[in-house]
């Protein structure tokens, strides 16, 4: 006979079972409708009752099936997370956002990172996620690759893309990357100078672009004359590169480079050059990054809103799995935070 309160030992392998449910409803003295119900995170029940409950649950180890919760519910509460790469400021912020959003919601999340972004590997990644039983996906990645007709996802599975071309095939949601290409090429117009020097990101990247393209039609409704694009990708490294052949044209006062690290590494050139920033030549990053403001000077930017984008990413992946209804696209804004590294041109 075995003692209540003691789970019995299994015959086939000799390893005794883990607690049940009804082991958990004896040791917190409620009934197992009631653990049922704060196993599957309802809300009809009162905190005091709930806390008894996950403590019992905390003390024997119980864990719920989350398999057989799936078969009633039709829900795993997995969201799966596409990305192209984890060592950008923007898409670490933006996981991060993603990950806190899931949690409060009682969703995990499966993470596939894609090291290059072809079709066959965000095939492979949708693969995987199948495998792993999510109930949709958040895609972060360069998203000119989705809208090209070889991608196919799965017709059935709910996905969110963050940073796109606007394709009506998926819910979008994005930062307003024009907006603030504009806020930033026109902070530097008014301050007097006659033009401003780009230095883009990856041509393949949509965020760059569409910043590319803003900075660009930013001039001409100024009447400004648009000097040659310089492509980086997005390292410091490569905005010191191409810092150094602007530091040398004493015509290059004003630079609006595509992110924060790039303008990090104009800034180090212009130093070297003995170029003062921003007596002769003023500078504009793009993110605002923690340490922006302890560059030297402290980099004027445009604030990125990475904690709404993932917040709205998963709010609207979590409405179209629950009601299969897509919401619609979503712009988060963008702001200019001015600091010591812009002024006006040299008389």
């Amino acid at each position: 006979m075995t003692a209540i309160g003691t789970a019995p030992d299994t015959a086939a392998s000799g390893r005794r079972r883990g607690p049940s449910m009804a082991d958990v409803a004896r040791e917190a003295h409620v009934s197992g409708q009631t653990v049922s119900r704060v196993s599957n995170g309802r809300h009809n029940v009162d905190a005091d009752t709930r806390e008894r409950v996950l403590a019992a649950m905390r003390k024997l180890g119980y864990r719920p099936n989350s398999a057989a919760r799936a078969l009633r519910t039709g829900r795993f509460h997995s969201i799966g997370v596409i990305m192209f790469t984890l060592s950008s400021f923007g898409n670490m912020r933006t996981l991060d956002a993603i990950a806190i959003a899931s949690a409060d919601a009682g969703y995990s999340i499966t993470l596939i990172p894609v090291p290059h972004p072809t079709q066959g590997e965000i095939s492979g990644a949708f693969d995987r996620l199948s495998e792993e039983a999510v109930d949709g996906v958040i895609i972060i990645i360069e998203a000119h690759l989705l809208d090209e007709s070889d991608i196919e996802l799965p017709p059935d599975l709910p996905v969110v893309v963050v940073d796109s071309t606007g394709s009506d095939r998926y819910t979008v949601v994005d930062t307003d990357q024009a907006l603030g290409a504009r806020l930033a090429t026109e902070h530097l117009l008014a301050l007097g100078h006659r033009t401003v020097w780009h230095i883009a990101g990856p041509e393949r990247s949509y965020s760059a672009s569409r910043r590319r393209e803003s900075w660009q039609q930013t001039l001409a409704a100024h009447g400004a004359e648009a000097p040659p694009v310089l492509v980086g990708d997005w390292s410091a490294e490569s905005g010191h590169e191409i810092g150094r052949a602007l530091a040398a044209d004493p015509e290059v006062t004003a630079i609006f480079a595509a992110n924060d690290q790039m303008a990090l590494g104009v800034l180090r050139a212009m130093h070297e050059a003995g170029r003062a920033v921003p007596d002769e030549v003023s500078v504009v990053g793009f993110d605002d990054m923690e340490e922006a403001a302890s560059f030297w000077p402290p980099l004027t930017t445009v604030r990125q809103f990475f904690g709404e984008v993932g917040r709205l990413s998963v709010e609207a992946l979590l409405h179209e799995v629950e009601s299969s209804e897509r919401r619609e696209n979503r712009l988060v804004t963008t702001e200019l935070v001015e600091r010591a590294s812009t002024g006006r041109p040299p008389s």
